[in-house]
């Protein structure tokens, strides 16, 4: 018994130490390392309000100092059922990875019993003696082992991993566009009630003008045509207010989708009207190459050449041989030679294999190699594809940064324009009373003030609206979801019902909480 027992543990010693070279082997394939992309060392110019310390982006619409559009993001985040949809990508993208860390160990393995009754026909017995009544019992364990000699499964989690970060950056750049988003649309619902406020106010004027030409005609001191003119430009300024309805509508029915409630809740999410929230004269931008670090779309295409890179180790692996280990282990009962299916666990009744195997493909070497710069082409896309992704991060940044100052330039123009055009119909109006003009100034003068003061209404909103474009373009508003649970309490719950997570949405998806891109590197890999 002894010396069986030390048979077992010398194969089994074999079969440890087979598992130690083959962690240790090397990986074929190339190693990930962060394409070279033109990266400008300062941003074009130095606009007005805009400096070049390091930028601040973590909570960026608290600068408006507004409480209800603070409310709507902190909605939005918990509500979004997009940003859902990819918090449930990154549990896919985990469980993934999962799979393929299970890849490492033994990839098959079997536990099989069986216990069977089988009688004979007395023509097929070979020896009319004998029992035709068979029983017979087993029960056993097996394994198959692939080593990883080549790394092709080590090459398979690290493209595993690599796109489990991409989806969590792909979850960061989805939260970065719903803060942007989100602002945007409430920005421009401020907007449209200004622009409505604008057009009542100027109605009132109008109305006032329409009066005075009725009494002037009434009068005798002016005609019909006067009191007409009013009329039109009365009915004309009133038309509007039905499309500025229009859109102001269909503005809080998109915040509606965006916050992840039905059209009826966002009137008192908004509340009354308000003025629009006033941006701050300056954004800190911090230096272009800041982009790599926090902008979650070129994490997300960094990521996404890394395990593709990975993927071209995985298919390099199929070149060269596979090695395997096999065994099987179990005891056999039967009721042959007397025996009975009770004496299945006897040590004598065990029965045990063991082998080791290797499979090479030496006449499929066009289909794996052509493999090979399939997935070698798709990763030149990808790399092709991030370092085009920071190129446009940082055209992105330089429009939001120029539009931000020529909104802030034009605004200031407006503002003295509104206050002239003001001063001219009052004067206008003045003088036709006093019969010093006639009613063609007062109808000139109404309509430049109600261009002139929708056009400060508008301006004052594309101030702000340039400043959430600066801050969408240098990737804020992501960190938001740092310490947060990224799936709601029911969906949790309910996924835990269906399926056995462990803790994955309990404690929700496990993400980096820093900056700095986590993109895998490789170990000791060749570059073939």
């Amino acid at each position: 018994m002894a010396h069986r027992g030390r048979g077992a543990a010398a194969k089994l010693s074999s079969a440890v130490a087979c598992a130690v070279l083959a962690a240790s082997g090397c990986k074929v394939g190339p190693d990930f390392h962060r394409p070279a992309t033109p990266v400008e060392e300062h941003w074009i110019g130095e606009a007005p309000g805009t400096t070049a310390e390091p930028a601040d982006t973590t909570h960026w619409w608290r600068l408006f100092n507004d409480a209800t559009l603070d409310s709507l993001i902190d909605t939005a985040f918990h509500n979004n059922l997009s940003l859902q949809v990819a918090a449930a990508r990154i549990l896919q993208a985990q469980a993934q990875l999962a799979v393929a860390v299970g890849e490492l160990f033994p990839q098959q393995q079997v536990l099989a019993g069986e216990v069977q009754h089988q009688r004979q026909s007395q023509a097929t017995l070979i020896l009319p003696a004998l029992n035709p009544d068979l029983d017979t019992s087993q029960l056993g364990v097996s394994a198959s082992w692939e080593l990883d000699f080549w790394g092709k499964y080590r090459r398979g989690i690290e493209s595993d991993r690599a796109a489990m970060l991409a989806s969590v950056a792909a979850y960061d750049s989805g939260l970065v566009s719903l803060t942007a988003g989100v602002a945007s649309t409430y920005l421009n619902i401020r907007v449209l009630q200004q622009r409505i406020e604008v057009v009542q106010e100027n109605l009132k004027t109008q109305q006032e003008a329409l009066r005075i030409a009725t009494a002037q005609f009434e009068a005798g001191e002016t005609s019909q045509l006067d009191v007409e003119q009013a009329q039109t430009q009365l009915a004309q300024t009133r038309s509007q207010l039905p499309g500025l309805e229009s859109s102001l509508r269909a503005d809080e029915d998109s915040l509606a989708v965006l916050l992840g409630a039905p059209p009826d809740a966002i009137d008192a999410m908004l509340g009354t009207p308000s003025a629009i929230p006033v941006a701050p004269n300056g954004a800190a931008t911090g230096m272009p190459k800041d982009l790599l670090r926090r902008r979650p779309d070129v994490r997300q295409a960094e990521l996404t050449a890394a395990a593709q890179s990975a993927g071209i180790g995985v298919a390099k692996a199929n070149l060269f041989p596979a090695f395997s280990l096999s065994g099987s282990f179990g005891f056999v009962g039967t009721s042959l030679h007397h025996g009975s299916i009770g004496d299945l666990f006897t040590w004598d009744n065990r029965a045990s294999a063991y082998g080791a195997s290797f499979v090479w493909p030496i006449f499929n070497y066009g289909r794996i190699v052509n493999s090979i710069r399939v997935q070698d082409a798709v990763f030149q896309q990808a790399v092709l594809s991030y370092q085009n992704t920071v190129l446009q991060a940082q055209q992105e940044v330089e429009d939001a940064r120029a539009a931000f100052a020529a909104a802030q330039a034009a605004l200031a123009a407006l503002t003295d324009a509104a206050d002239s055009a003001r001063r001219a119909t009052q004067l206008a109006i003045v003088r036709y009373k006093e019969g010093a003009a006639d009613y063609t100034t007062v109808l000139t003068s109404l309509q430049l003030e109600l261009q002139i003061e929708d056009g400060v209404a508008s301006a004052r909103g594309a101030v702000p609206l340039a400043l959430v474009s600066v801050y969408r373009a240098l990737g804020g508003g992501w960190q938001l979801r740092e310490g947060q649970q990224l799936l709601p309490a029911p969906t949790r719950a309910e996924m835990h019902q269906r399926t056995w997570w462990g803790s994955a949405p309990e404690s929700g998806p496990q993400l980096p909480p820093t900056e700095e891109p986590a993109t895998p590197q490789a170990g000791n890999g060749d570059a073939r």
